[in-house]
């Protein structure tokens, strides 16, 4: 197929339309549910009181904002793609905003701003410091500009074009995985959510502040699971690692709650609780063969956890001796030799998992 058919095969599946609309409208809209912000977006986009003062600031100046992208679902509701904190600034600001349990948040109250010194302490109608009837008529005429992928297009066009579009943002590759599971099955992003704080996986992989922001922990929890149900052999993964744990997580989202779900909680449970019970925060430590060094390792995490699971029954029946079988970890060849810096996650992770299977199946 030419270039040009590809082009024009591949720009029917997207059917896109844009135009301006007034803020007054989509605080109507959101009033009526015909738009859904997804505040569980919230965990994960954080904006402080200066971001968002800045942006009322850009408003009321007629400063242009980058668009708004939405996706129009089957039954006309409008999905934000790109815009949540926008959007969700600007109905906290009027005080409408409400939280995931659908609670009303207080309105906030502006700052000063660098262009507008005198915005420090206003909020949209209460104390003295209020917006009067003409500001607030003239914030609710002004126009936000909105990019709508119609619902007849490509089913996974929207997923697309958030990734797309946040691929540069300042969030973690976890965290537009987060947002792309909040859209594709909430229920599964809230399991996640849900046994990255479980005790013993909180207690048996201790993290720096800066991978806790990041949403690592949730992130460690897909990849435990797509270890689990890893089938192929060593030969390499078909692409690089983070698009990889994407593509399945896309995949695991589709079958969730169904016969073949991927996701079982109890499972995650239950090797972290040995795990915990063996070694605690050593669990994924490098042992020098005296003590436990230096922090976790992504690299001993995808071995042990990948050789426990898949022979949990025999580790269920022998706890006492796990904590010996993970030390010698360390020093057995089909880990050393597929770990290090210079073993790019491609090759490591299906090396790694494989290897795991055989070396806990003894011992």
């Amino acid at each position: 197929m030419s270039l040009e058919s590809q082009v024009s095969e591949r720009a029917k599946e997207i059917h896109t339309d844009g135009y301006p609309m007034s803020i007054g409208e989509v605080i109507s809209m959101y009033r009526e549910g015909d738009i859904d912000i997804h505040p569980e977006f919230q965990r994960i986009f954080r904006w402080n009181d200066g971001q968002k003062s800045r942006l009322i600031e850009s408003i009321l100046l007629k400063i242009p904002i980058p668009p708004i992208f939405v996706s129009q679902r089957p039954d006309g509701v409008w999905d934000v793609i790109d815009g949540v904190q926008r959007l969700s600034t600007i109905l906290e600001f009027v005080g409408i905003y409400r939280d995931e349990e659908k609670n009303l948040r207080p309105p906030s109250a502006l700052l000063a701003t660098e262009y507008l010194p005198d915005l420090d302490g206003y909020q949209w109608d209460v104390g003295e410091r209020a917006f009067s009837d003409v500001m607030q008529r003239d914030f609710k005429r002004a126009k936000l500009e909105f990019r709508i992928i119609a619902k007849q297009s490509d089913a996974n066009a929207k997923y697309d074009l958030f990734q797309r579009l946040n691929s540069g943002a300042q969030l973690s590759q976890q965290e537009v995985r987060n947002c792309l599971l909040v859209m594709l099955n909430n229920d599964m992003f809230g399991e996640v959510v849900e046994l990255a704080e479980f005790d013993s996986f909180l207690s048996s992989v201790p993290l720096s502040e800066a991978k806790e922001s990041q949403a690592y922990r949730q992130e460690l929890v897909l990849r435990f699971f797509l270890h689990a149900g890893y089938a192929a052999g060593v030969t390499e993964l078909p692409k690089e690692f983070g698009e990889y744990l994407t593509d399945w997580m896309r995949d695991a989202a589709r079958r969730y709650g169904g016969p073949d779900t991927i996701i079982d909680s109890r499972t995650f449970e239950q090797v972290f609780l040995l795990l915990d019970q063996a070694l605690g925060e050593d669990a994924f430590r490098r042992y020098d063969g005296r003590r436990h060094l230096g922090p976790f390792s992504i690299a001993g995490y995808e071995f042990v956890t990948a050789g426990v699971v898949a022979n949990l029954a025999h580790w269920q029946a022998r706890p006492d001796a796990l904590a010996e079988k993970v030390r010698l970890i360390w020093n057995a060849p089909e880990f050393k030799s597929n770990s290090g810096t210079g073993v790019s996650p491609r090759r490591r992770v299906p090396r790694l998992v494989n290897g795991a299977r055989s070396f806990f199946a003894e011992g």
